[in-house]
Formats: structure tokens, C-alpha cells, sequence
């Protein structure tokens, strides 16, 4: 038996234009959020075949804070933040989830039989080896952005080069946000080059979404807040959710 996944997205964009006045949703998401493991075990449908497990890994954590912004605002805070709101509405919605971490660490020692290499290298196994276990179906990585301009702004999303399926949840993300979050986006989702470890030794779909410009006044401004972040995670979620029901 398949979950069917009729009528989540509209749903989900519901509540994106209702955030936008009001954190009345997101109170709703997070109140409904329960206590989780950093990994919770994939839900098995009622035929014993994996349901559709969606992977969400909230980037950098512990001792590499990622980009940080003139106030000394961390990457890794926002990350985990919008994908602990993503993780929320997968619960609300019955979507099974994995997040590689749910706190400020490293993935580093998380499994002590990789100790290879470097532990920004063992990090970053660890996050795809956390997916891979899972048997996900997709796996959503979430950045912020920096860069020298300050007028720079936007989310963008980035997919793997390991096959059409990336390229087509990648295509339906940046689509949501250009057009139900951020009208005047520009941005086309984009091939990931070989700098992104995860995104291109990823063998399931996976995508990556930079949530904007900590490096942007106003971008910056609006990730500090909580209505905004839950509405970057209802349009991502959106996405996922149709990429996700499109598979079947």
C-alpha cells in the first residue's frame, strides 16, 4: 500500500501565504513537532517496501559553523533550524524523514568503524551514509550563503550530476520559490560541480538549496526570523513533496 500525497502541496503553499502574515502556522508546525532521534528509522508501508523516505541534512554543525555573518551569525544555526521546520511538517503530513543531525555536531565520530581521513571528510561521509541507510528517495541539503557583494541575494538550488531524477527535484524547488517565495528570483537551478562532496557522490536524487545571503542585510534580517524560515521550509517541503508523489 502507497501513501498517497494528494493535496500536501497546496496545503503547504496555504500556509506559506498565511506566514507571511502571521506565525500562526509556524506555532502550528512546531507544536507539533515531537522529540526525534538524529536519525529516525523509515517508516515501513503495510506491503514491507520502504516508503518514501525524504533525507534532510542541515549542513556543517559542531566546530565547522560554515559561513558566518558580520553579526556573527552561524550557517550551521540557520541550516538546522529551517530543516528541524522541513522535519516538522514531514511528521505533520506522514512523509517518513531522516535528518543527519539535529544539533550542533559533527557527523564526524558518528560512525567509528570510518576513520579515514580528515574529520571534515568523516563529516561528510557520515551525512551520506546517513542517507544512503535510510534507503531515502531524496536527500535535501540546506545552506546559507555568503558573498562579497552584499547586494547578492536569493535562494538557489543546486542538484546532483548522477541522473535526471536530481535535475527534475532541483527544477520543481527553485520553480516553488521563484514563484510562491521569492517572485523576483531570477535563479535556475544549477548543476553541482565536484566542490560539492554530497551532491556528487550522492547515488540517490539529491538536491541542495543555499536559503539565501547571510551576507545580505535584509536576507540576513529575515533568516533570523522564525515566520520567514518556516516559510523557506514550507516551499521546500512543497517541492519535495511533489517530487516525491510524482515518483509514485
Amino acid at each position: 500500500m502507497k501513501k498517497d500525497f494528494t493535496g500536501i502541496v497546496g496545503v503547504v503553499l496555504v500556509g506559506v501565504i498565511l506566514l507571511t502574515f502571521s506565525g500562526t502556522v509556524y506555532s502550528f508546525i512546531r507544536g507539533a513537532k515531537t522529540p526525534v532521534s538524529a536519525v529516525r528509522t523509515a517508516a515501513v508501508m503495510d506491503d514491507g517496501a520502504h516508503a518514501r523516505v525524504l533525507a534532510i541534512d542541515p549542513g556543517h554543525g559542531g566546530e565547522d559553523g560554515g559561513a558566518v555573518a558580520a553579526d556573527g551569525t552561524k550557517e550551521s544555526d540557520i541550516d538546522l533550524l529551517i530543516a528541524e521546520d522541513i522535519d516538522a511538517l514531514c511528521l505533520l503530513f506522514g512523509i517518513p524523514s531522516v535528518m543527519t543531525r539535529n544539533a550542533d555536531e559533527s557527523l564526524a565520530d558518528r560512525f567509528p568503524d570510518d576513520t579515514a581521513g580528515g574529520r571534515k571528510a568523516r563529516d561528510l561521509r557520515g551525512r551520506l551514509r546517513v542517507a544512503e541507510e535510510s534507503d531515502a528517495a531524496l536527500l535535501l541539503s540546506i545552506h546559507a550563503n555568503k558573498f562579497p557583494d552584499p547586494s547578492v541575494h536569493g535562494i538557489h538550488v543546486f542538484y546532483s550530476p548522477n541522473g535526471d531524477d536530481s535535475l527534475a527535484a532541483a527544477g520543481i524547488a527553485q520553480e516553488y520559490v521563484n514563484e510562491k517565495l521569492q517572485p523576483e528570483n531570477r535563479k535556475e537551478s544549477k548543476k553541482a560541480d565536484s566542490s560539492i562532496y554530497l551532491l556528487n557522490r550522492a547515488k540517490m536524487p539529491a538536491i541542495l538549496a543555499e536559503c539565501g545571503f547571510i551576507s545580505n542585510g535584509d536576507e540576513l534580517a529575515a533568516l533570523k526570523t522564525p515566520g520567514y524560515r518556516a516559510s523557506v521550509a514550507c516551499v521546500l517541503f512543497a517541492a519535495a513533496a511533489e517530487y516525491l508523489s510524482r515518483k509514485g
